[in-house]
């Protein structure tokens, strides 16, 4: 996958992109991801790319002459490039959305500052806006790395084992059942018995029950929109009357 994030401060993204899995991703090939500095398409004297909005206001909005030529530059060797823009008045990342975008070949993130940009090249080049949450950051740039992070770890050979991310949180509808690893007991805390039995079946019922319980525990919102089976409804029940 190629990713080109265009943003005003590409040295923010140096820890995130350079270490880890994402880092790792990198080496590999398997993530080529740009940093494209907005600055370097701004034709005045100063670089600058900001200016006061009309009809007054409070801050600044940025222009739309370097974003314009930016875009041009990049769209013109990959035309269907997906285009992103992170803003509060996006839709909300999910994971079934991730799983979408980990499968298109070219992503292009426009991260915003001060204001926002003009609407002009959000009407023109944006395909659709993002947002990680109900509340304001100063910028695209924190948004984006977790976009990259999220969705990353989606793309087959990212990640150590191609199970990883299958029976995580949010891949089934559901929160994810509690991990546990040795020693087996440490300063009175016991390891479920169940974990150390060796019985596949009675392991994975275990997990089951326990993201089932976790959910209903936390984020209950989920349970009703989530497609259960029979055996997981059963599994309700005994939760609900403390089996």
């Amino acid at each position: 996958m190629l990713i080109d994030v265009l943003t005003l401060f590409p040295e923010m993204f140096s820890g995130v992109l350079g270490t880890s899995i994402i880092g790792r991703a990198r080496e590999k090939g398997i993530l080529d991801i740009n940093l494209i500095n907005i600055r370097d398409f701004a034709k005045n004297k100063h670089k600058q790319v900001d200016d006061y909005p009309y009809g007054g206001g409070p801050g600044m909005v940025m222009s739309p002459q370097p974003l314009f030529d930016a875009f041009y530059h990049l769209l013109e060797a990959s035309p269907t490039a997906r285009v992103i823009y992170f803003s509060p008045q996006g839709k909300t990342l999910r994971q079934e959305m991730a799983e979408k975008y980990a499968n298109m070949s070219h992503l292009i993130l426009l991260c915003g500052h001060y204001e926002g940009v003009d609407q002009r090249v959000i009407d023109r080049f944006v395909d659709e806006e993002l947002s990680i949450g109900d509340y304001v950051l100063t910028g695209g740039e924190l948004p984006s790395m977790v976009f990259i992070d999220c969705i990353s770890r989606l793309i087959p050979g990212v990640l150590g084992s191609s199970l990883s991310a299958d029976d995580e949180s949010f891949s089934n509808g559901l929160l994810e059942y509690p991990h546990y690893t040795r020693p087996q007991v440490y300063q009175g805390l016991k390891v479920p018995e169940v974990l150390l039995s060796g019985n596949h079946k009675e392991i994975e019922r275990w997990r089951k029950k326990e993201s089932l319980r976790n959910t209903l525990k936390k984020r209950p919102d989920l349970l009703e929109k989530a497609n259960l089976d029979l055996e997981e409804g059963r599994l309700i029940d005994e939760i609900k009357n403390n089996k």
